[in-house]
């Protein structure tokens, strides 16, 4: 599932993809997405290393000094590049932000979105169905979605869908409270307007 993403973040990551690009076209994006994806990844699954990465305490020369050591020969020139800038501009906490900006970058490249589907048990709908949704979606949007799937167990029925930093909620419980707005408001409107009708 995608992690919120920034202004700050989108511009980290549309530079890195850019220089990607301009470097080795769709082969060096492939390959930065990759490297940035498992950074990210050790980051979560290592709390003393996201620590490390993030805390304001750490002189920036020390840890750029160990940066060199943990990546050199790990990653690619590019990717070891990238990180030093970061750590340099204070930002390397934002990594997951801006890794998730980055692949937005990436589908977008491709011509392709990311669609956070949730449901009540997260299972993907048939084949048929996914495949309608699909359609109206690129018709929509004009890119082809690519879909995650996702539990939600507060919700009654139905489903939610996350484009980006946009949600669009078709879920029962979403429904349920419209009409009930709509009906207190309704209703409140025809006692104003006619309130012998409800002291009869």
């Amino acid at each position: 599932m995608a992690t919120e993403t920034d202004d700050i973040s989108r511009v980290y990551a549309q530079t890195l993809a850019d220089i990607a690009k301009a470097k080795g076209g769709d082969a060096a994006l492939n390959e930065a997405a990759d490297e940035l994806e498992s950074l990210v990844e050790l980051v979560r699954n290592d709390r003393k290393f996201g620590e490390f990465l993030a805390s304001p305490i750490i002189d920036t020369n020390e840890r750029e000094s160990a940066l060199r050591r943990i990546l050199d020969g790990r990653a690619s020139d590019l990717l070891l590049r990238f990180v030093l800038l970061l750590n340099r501009k204070g930002r390397l906490g934002h990594l997951a932000r801006i890794a998730d900006a980055f692949d937005q970058a990436m589908q977008a490249a491709f011509g392709k979105v990311e669609v956070d589907v949730f449901t009540v048990d997260g299972a993907a709908p048939e084949a048929e169905a996914q495949a309608t949704l699909a359609s109206q979606l690129k018709k929509t949007l004009g890119r082809e979605p690519v879909f995650h799937f996702y539990a939600d167990k507060n919700m009654i029925g139905g489903v939610k869908l996350r484009i980006g930093d946009q949600l669009v909620d078709g879920s029962v419980a979403t429904r349920l409270r419209r009409l009930r707005t709509t009906l207190i408001e309704q209703g409140g409107d025809q006692v104003r307007t006619d309130p012998n009708r409800f002291l009869a």
